[in-house]
């Protein structure tokens, strides 16, 4: 009997493990807000790394989280490095390009849960008197990702977080007239 479950248990790994081999080698999580407001006023919430904090879903996350900047305050350089909770782990968001009221485009390296490094991308597009913002990331998928994804809907789950740092963006430059 304990050879026959351990024959399935077997066998279900192997088929685990085939069906991940499958999965792309790449990944994109993207989604988009239109706000009401120009292009360079919310380039400016993200080019910024301290204003990126202030809408930045992962922030609520853990009251206690710990923030360290290093580089320019905003633009090509500037990061961030946090150390948080489980829900927000340990890692460095670095701005790598940075086009005025177009995109940010950041290197995201992850060194809690799980060691990673992907990209993001910020970009905007006018819309008569609104923008369309949309926050990407992408990157490589090691073979663990793909495993993890069989069991983990991460486009949902970072999808989620990234459309409510959006409406909070979008309730911050809102909420300040002055600034449009």
């Amino acid at each position: 009997m304990i050879k026959k479950i351990l024959l399935g248990l077997a066998a279900l790994l192997a088929i685990v493990l085939m069906v991940a081999a499958t999965k792309p080698n790449v990944f994109r999580i993207e989604r988009s807000v239109t706000i009401a407001a120009p292009a360079a006023v919310l380039f400016d919430y993200v080019n910024d790394a301290k204003k990126f904090e202030q809408w930045n879903p992962w922030q609520k996350l853990d009251p206690n989280i710990k923030n360290t900047y290093s580089g320019p305050p905003s633009g090509v350089g500037a990061a961030c490095t946090w150390s948080g909770n489980a829900d927000v782990g340990e890692g460095t968001s670095t701005i790598i390009e940075s086009k005025p009221g177009q995109l940010v485009r950041q290197k995201l390296e992850m060194r809690k849960p799980m060691e990673s490094t992907c990209t993001t991308d910020f970009t905007f597009t006018p819309e008569g008197d609104k923008t369309k913002v949309t926050w990407a990331m992408y990157g490589q998928q090691p073979f663990l990702g793909k495993v993890m994804s069989l069991f983990i809907d991460c486009g949902k789950m970072c999808g989620d977080q990234f459309i409510e740092g959006l409406n909070q963006l979008d309730r911050i430059v809102t909420a300040a007239p002055a600034q449009k």
